[in-house]
């Protein structure tokens, strides 16, 4: 026969072991915070944008529209090109970076939208000042190096990365962070709490007795205080239980 479990049983088993997930939501909490304070080191983000962008010789001539579409199909090999070897070797050594053009490559990101002649370099480090430098110093080579790579100059620079009087880390996100911690660490303890009333076999209510054993309660022993104890005698407060006749009859009995 199938067991069915309650809205009732399922509060119940939550109140009963509340404090055991508090405590999971709490540890949870604490181990995010301390990990994103004290253990992640923050990362900071600077973009520099450049155009594609064909100059026109005669300033009063109209723009083509197959030419605005040629620029925006190159971009995606632009795209590559800027992340290739050939450039970023080039920022490393004028930037006298600690590390490869293979390193870097994972510290760049190129992104444009979709029928935009706009892309924008992004640079991720940990040092804020060193990724404004990284994202100016990568478009600027760049531009440099697109005549001789694809016979077309066609690059132009919109904006330059620029520090920012107080930097904001992108990584890590510290409030983000507790906030999954908090609600993982309550899935979790609740989970142990049924986990853990499932396990028990123990027996505690009339309820326990009726479920587990399948046997009838026929008396209930009631809990003695100090209040009931006079002296060497115990006093017992009469309690009334309800009994079945033999013809099916409730009958009272104290």
């Amino acid at each position: 026969m199938e067991e069915t479990i309650s809205l009732k049983e399922i509060f119940g088993v939550i109140k009963k072991r509340l404090l055991l997930i508090i405590a999971f939501v709490f540890g949870a909490a604490l181990i995010a915070a301390v990990i994103s304070y004290f253990v992640l080191t923050p990362t900071y983000q600077s973009s520099s944008q450049f155009i594609v962008n064909q100059e026109q010789q005669d300033p009063n001539a109209q723009y083509n529209v197959n030419d605005i579409r040629t620029n925006v199909e190159i971009i995606k090999t632009y795209n590559i090109i800027i992340k290739s070897a050939a450039i970023l070797n080039e920022v490393v050594a004028e930037l006298d970076l600690p590390y490869s053009a293979g390193v870097l490559s994972e510290k760049i990101q190129v992104s444009s939208q979709d029928s935009s002649q706009v892309v924008s370099v992004t640079a991720t480090d940990e040092n804020p000042q060193q990724a404004v430098q990284i994202a100016n110093a990568t478009v600027g080579i760049f531009q440099d190096k697109i005549p001789d790579l694809m016979n077309v100059d066609n690059v132009r620079v919109l904006t330059e990365a620029e520090m920012s009087p107080t930097p904001s880390p992108v990584a890590p996100n510290p409030i983000l962070n507790i906030a999954i911690a908090i609600v993982l660490g309550g899935m979790v303890g609740v989970g142990i709490a049924f986990l853990l009333e499932y396990l028990d076999n123990s027996i505690t209510t009339e309820d326990d007795v009726d479920k587990k054993l399948g046997l009838p309660v026929l008396g209930v022993i009631s809990h003695i205080n100090n209040d009931d104890v006079r002296g060497d005698h115990f006093t017992f407060q009469p309690t009334r239980a309800k009994r079945s006749g033999f013809d099916g009859a409730q009958k009272e009995s104290i």
